[in-house]
Order: structure tokens, then sequence, then C-alpha cells
């Protein structure tokens, strides 16, 4: 990517994706996301008149860190989204925009080196923020010695040697970054990466004051008072393990005077109830909603409705226990992929504004220079269709000489869950004659260990993106993929996502193209998966709180632009 030829944009979670959308609680307190509503015909920040700017809400787990090294969750990283800031940041539009980083990079025309310069901004503390502070951040992510899980991930492929590092081939100083001056910091990348620089507003790539954490040790990021921002906001009153905390106005950060409130309170709650009590009484400023309670509140006139980019799907495993599985027929996949009705499964079994998914890139999360959104290059495919189905069925089961068969669909053992299961199997059995579904419904933990040894015929999974790319969904599926443990291979595929990195990586076109080609490969010719549904969520939030915007990925939530207005006249 060149300068600001081209961005990709999205505007819905850190999932359930089986990576960083499985690393915390999600809006709900139940699972992992992250949703994009972004009060855009809301008063801006500047109309806000002299009343009280204090936001409290409700947080569903304790923090676990605050060392962005070593954060993988979601309380975590929307914490740090607020505490500190990036080269980049995603702004109102969840666009990533420059943000510690004075203006856009240059970049060297082979891609591979990016220079940026570093504004004149501060830590809470008064340093001064420096290109050395991302230097000394991004090499003690990837330090063995830090054991970050994220760092080798992120970093990965993209900073030159990450790779190597992370296999013991180099060392960690030779991470390729520089900080050439105080205010110059160099870049040096693996390969052109289009979508590097939305991976500098993500948690792990924020820096970090070397002196200060050299000195707190490891008691660094341990508490609040072991602790320095470079944001909006600075963290108070956390012990390291409490079930309180707050948020502070930052008056050192550089873009103070775009900050309004003043305090955002936090109290960790679990249950939902307790969560709607709260909010009700006027104790809380927003609550999320699952279940019962997102039918019981869902024509309330403060329900919030957030569409995420998370998407769940069937993966169909070809091969178990080293043995083909009736699903290495391509007519088999084809008629469970269009067996069911996924408007009833989103409507009356999920019922939290979840939509169905004939897709695998989510719908408003990448478009390109033109603002076409990915989801127009090939809209819908295998949508359900009973007769097709039912066709498609007849054929394999001829193919395969037998009048019956027998799956098992994986499954978690949540209520949801359970119904969601539930309703597959009945609607598969009535479509397609001859088949019975056997359901096994376990742990998050056991599944992921049942998926390992690719020990299940049909699971259901999902995943939510790491950066702002199709790449991040369609590399899944390559046959050396991280989440491809289902025996799926297709050369043709392989060649198009793995030329959307390499020979077409900065032929932005082209490149759109050739993944738009591989989804219609991996779900219309092949049927290696078949989509279900992009999960939506359900929140109440007062009518006084202005300005709040959701992301994507990394921090659920910025406070940058929020504000309270209204509430006196309540």
């Amino acid at each position: 990517m060149k300068k600001s030829k081209f961005f990709w944009l999205l505007s819905l979670m850190l999932v359930l994706s089986v990576f960083l959308a499985a690393c915390g609680e999600d809006k709900n307190g139940t699972e992992p996301a992250t949703p994009g509503d972004t009060d855009k015909d809301e008063p801006t920040a500047g109309e806000v008149k002299d009343e009280e700017q204090v936001l409290n809400l409700i947080m569903s787990a304790e923090i676990p860190s605050m060392d962005s090294a070593l954060a993988t969750d979601a309380v975590g990283f929307d914490l740090l989204n607020n505490v500190n800031e990036g080269l980049y940041r995603l702004n109102q539009e969840n666009v990533a925009v420059p943000a510690i980083a004075e203006g856009e990079p240059t970049v060297s025309e082979d891609g591979l080196v990016y220079t940026f310069k570093i504004r004149d901004a501060k830590w809470s503390n008064g340093d001064a923020v420096t290109a050395g502070d991302f230097e000394f951040a991004w090499k003690r992510a990837m330090n063995p010695d830090t054991a970050s899980e994220y760092g080798p991930y992120m970093m990965g492929g993209v900073i030159k040697n990450a790779t190597a590092i992370s296999e013991g081939k180099a060392k960690y100083t030779e991470l390729g970054v520089k900080a050439v001056d105080e205010k110059t910091l160099e870049v040096t990348l693996e390969k052109p990466v289009p979508y590097f620089l939305s991976l500098m507003s993500f948690g792990t790539y924020l820096p970090q004051n070397e002196a200060f954490v050299t000195e707190k040790g490891k008691d660094y990021a341990t508490n609040s008072d072991n602790l320095i921002s470079n944001g909006p906001f600075t963290l108070a009153d956390w012990d390291g393990t409490g079930l309180k905390w707050k948020l502070v106005k930052n008056d050192q950060y550089w873009d103070a005077e775009t900050v309004k409130l003043t305090e955002i309170n936090y109290d960790v709650v679990k249950e939902v109830p307790t969560a709607v009590n709260l909010y009700k009484t006027g104790e809380k400023d927003r609550v999320g909603l699952s279940g019962e309670y997102a039918m019981q509140y869902a024509n309330d006139p403060d329900l919030v409705k957030e569409l995420e980019t998370t998407v769940f799907y069937f993966k169909f495993n070809q091969e178990r226990n080293g043995k083909p599985t009736p699903l290495a027929n391509v007519n088999i996949r084809e008629a469970i992929s269009k067996g069911y009705n996924k408007q009833d499964l989103v409507d009356v079994v999920l019922a939290n504004g979840s939509v169905p998914a004939n897709y695998l890139v989510p719908a408003a999360f990448t478009f390109d220079e033109s603002g076409a959104d990915f989801r127009d290059v090939n809209g819908d495919m295998a949508v359900p269709n009973a007769d097709e189905a039912k066709a498609a069925w007849e054929k394999g089961l001829k193919e395969l000489g037998v009048k019956e068969i027998t799956l098992e669909i994986l499954g978690g053992d949540s209520d949801v869950a359970k119904k969601m299961d539930e309703y597959f199997k009945s609607q598969l059995e009535t479509t397609l004659p001859g088949l019975t579904i056997e359901l096994k419904e376990v742990p998050f933990a056991v599944r992921l260990d049942l998926d390992s040894a690719q020990d299940y015929d049909i699971q259901s999974a999902g995943w939510g993106p790491d950066f702002q790319d199709p790449y991040t969904f369609m590399n899944l599926w390559l046959t050396d993929g991280g989440n491809n443990k289902m025996s799926y291979s297709n050369p043709k595929y392989d060649e198009l996502v793995n030329a959307s990195v390499g020979k077409l990586a900065m032929d932005p076109e082209a490149r759109w193209e050739a993944m738009a080609e591989a989804e219609k490969i991996l779900l219309e010719e092949d049927y290696a998966i078949a989509p279900n549904y992009q999960r939506g969520t359900m929140q109440l939030q007062k009518p006084y709180v202005k300005g709040v915007i959701s992301h994507p990925f990394g921090g659920d939530y910025s406070y940058k632009w929020a504000f309270i207005e209204g509430k006196d006249a309540q």
C-alpha cells in the first residue's frame, strides 16, 4: 500500500474468532465480539453543554493484563485502545488514520520500507513519545523472555525477521524496526503487506516507554500505579485484580481538546439480570443483552443493535481417523450447505440481531477506494434452496453407493448453541431423506481439541477479523491454513489467495478480484464450508450517551469522541 492511494475500510469482531475474537468476553458478557454503531447522526462533541461528562459502564470480566505485549483478551484490548495510541487509530468511520504518526508514511517503491514521522506527543508522566518507544515495544513483544502470544502472531510474516525470531533462527533485536532518530521510525517488512497500515492501530503495535518499563520491571502494568499512558485517558484505581477501576481524561494527550469525557467508571458484572437492573436504576449507562433479555427488550427505545464482522459457519471434515468421510463428496457438501433455512435461524433461534450469511467475508467490512463493499463483488452464494439441496443429495448418495448417511455435528454446550444444533438437525433431516444427524455438544476447549485432532464430521465454528482486509478470512482455508483442519485443498484457491499477498500485493484491483474469485471457489464450487450467519449484538444504551464508536477488531470501543448530552433534562 502506498501512501493514501488505497485503504481498506471496515465497520463492524474479536470474536469468537478462534484467535482474535476468542481472546475474551464480548459486549454482552457471553462470547467475544466487535460491532459498529458510530452515532454519525448525533450532535458533535463540540456542541456539548455544561453537563457532567462522566460515563458509567459495565465490563464482563476482570482485566487480565494492561501490558500491550501480553494482552490477548477483549477487556485488555478495549482499555488499551482508550489509554494508549499507536502510529494509527481507527477513526469514527473505522478507517485507520495517522495518530502518533504525523501524517502518512513514505513508502519505498518495492513496498517494503515504511518511514513514519512521530508527532509531538507526550506520555502521561510528561515524557515525549519517541520513535524509540515503538522500536522498544515491538522488539519486547518478540523477545522470547516476554512470552508474548500476539507478538509472533501479529508480526510474523509482516515485520522483517519476525518469523525467523519466532523459530529461534534470529535474535529479537534483529526485528525490522528502527528508530532513526527521536522523530523518525523506519519499519522494514518481510514482503509487501496491503493491510499493513491497519495493523498499526492494533494493540500489539502500541508504543511503550522504555525508561518507565525498565524502572518498573516485573511490576510494570500490574496496577494503575505502574502504568503510564499516551492516549485519550489514563487508568486509575485498578489494583491489578479488582472488580472496579476508572479511566480519567489524560490532559497530556496530544489531542486532549477533542476528549470531552472527564471520567469513565467501570464495574465488573457477569450476570445479565444484575447488569440490566443497574441500567434500569440509572447506575449504568450501557448494558449488553443476550438470550431471553434480548427478546424481552427487543422493542425498547434504548435498544442499540450492532452487526459484527464475525461470521459463523459449518466446517466439513473430508477425512476423519485417516479415512474419507461422506463429506469428501462435493455433492453431499452442497446438499447440506443449501438444506436449511438461515432466516429462521437468525430470527427465531438466535434473535440477537444476527443476519443470514451466504458468504465468508462479512458485509460492511472492507471497501475499495471507490467505496464499494467487497461483498458487492460476489453477493450471496450457495443460497438455501431445498430443491437444489435434494438434487445434490440424491446425486451424492448415488456416487457413494449408499442410501443413508449418518453425520455428527460438533457444537458448543451453551443453551443457544444447543438450540441452534437442534434446529440444524431438524432442518437437515427433513430436507435430506436418508440423513441422520447426531449432535455432540461440548465445552469450547474440548471442541478446540477435537478440531486440532480433526476428530469430527461437521463442526459449528466462527471467525472474526484480525485486521482490515479480506485476507484475514481467506487465508484460513489454504491447504496449510491455520483453520483448515478438514483436509480441504484446492491448488487454484491457494494460488489466488497467495497471489493476493504476493505478486498482486501492490495491485489493489487485481488482488481484490483474486480474493473474490477464491471466495466463489470455496463456497460455490467446492462447498468446502457452509456459512450460517453474521453475528449481531443487542444493547441498552442511555439516549444521553453520544459519540461512542464501536470497532470491528482490537479495542471494542473508542471513547475519545464520546460525550454526555441531555442527561440533566431526563
